[in-house]
């Protein structure tokens, strides 16, 4: 690690650590959607983020879409994170592939609205992948990824290279208004291992692009992974943000089962102490966002967040 990059970095207690919105459904029980809602309406939501110790959010847009906002009501949704007391280090996006069969040009467009989006609350990275909406099985499922997901078209060149150029368009995008833009590691996409992931980001090649190594997505699998500290080595150089988030896992080497279930990050499979230290030895200094499926997600989540200021570099 050179000297710049450690005067860049936060030190443990001012590291921007945020909670993702997922405990909070973009379809509220009367049937309106968030992005109709009220001012209050949203205060009220972010309020329980506030209550549980954070003073970082990622607004994901499984809660609130800011790329659906028009300028009024984003200066709107501003003026409230500025009440309740939260900052926007991070806007995550998520099933919006630039390659979904069909929608891949309609989700470009609205990457493109979720970048000045971004920029416009604060943010310093925009989070994207190539993951696709969840199916009628996944839908179905307890937990959906135990079950089968959209695929990528393997060994596909066309489709491979159509995506390094819209990503590669967004990167250059981001950089022009302060962001930089991070491709977050999924199961079966082109994105779904650690040396495709580099792969791509290299092919992409753009100095505003790199890695979100959500390694979580791939350790929960009910499938053989690669293991994680291996996975780390190879993605730590390209990691400028990080979803944080773990799991339990026991492998059955007689019957070959595995099963998995979200953990506390101290307690999964994942060593975030070594996670981060690797990743920070090659100058990640990228927000974290938090995240957990089930229970209470969110009071899960602001245990992690006291969790990682135990183990970031002081």
């Amino acid at each position: 690690m050179n000297t710049t990059q450690a005067l860049d970095r936060p030190t443990a207690s001012t590291w921007p650590i945020a909670a993702a919105m997922l405990q909070f459904p973009s379809t509220l029980p009367d049937g309106s959607a968030t992005v109709d809602q009220d001012a209050e309406g949203w205060a009220a939501s972010l309020r329980q983020v506030t209550r549980a110790g954070f003073d970082h959010v990622d607004p994901y847009d499984a809660w609130l879409p800011l790329a659906d906002l028009p300028p009024e009501r984003l200066e709107e949704f501003r003026a409230v994170l500025a009440d309740v007391g939260l900052a926007v280090p991070a806007v995550s996006i998520a099933r919006r592939s630039v390659i979904e069969p069909g929608r891949g040009e309609v989700n470009l467009e609205y990457s493109h609205r979720a970048i000045e989006a971004a920029a416009a609350v604060g943010a310093s990275v925009i989070n994207t992948g190539l993951f696709q909406p969840l199916n009628a099985a996944q839908e179905r499922a307890l937990w959906f990824w135990t079950a089968q997901g959209p695929i990528d078209p393997p060994d596909d060149a066309e489709t491979w290279d159509l995506a390094v150029s819209r990503i590669r368009e967004l990167g250059e995008h981001a950089a022009t208004v302060g962001l930089v833009l991070s491709l977050e590691m999924y199961e079966d996409t082109y994105l779904g291992t650690a040396d495709s992931s580099v792969r791509f980001v290299t092919d992409v090649g753009h100095d505003a692009v790199g890695l979100n190594p959500d390694l979580g997505n791939l350790v929960r699998l009910l499938r053989p992974v690669e293991h994680w500290s291996s996975m780390v080595d190879k993605v730590a150089p390209h990691t400028n943000f990080l979803h944080a988030k773990n799991y339990t896992r026991s492998e059955d080497e007689t019957t070959g089962a595995v099963v998995t279930a979200p953990a506390y990050l101290e307690a999964g499979v994942i060593s975030y102490r070594s996670f981060l230290t690797t990743a920070i030895d090659h100058g990640f200094h990228g927000p974290i966002t938090c995240e957990h499926y089930g229970g209470d997600g969110l009071s899960v989540c602001a245990a992690n967040r006291e969790y990682l200021r135990r183990v970031l570099p002081l």
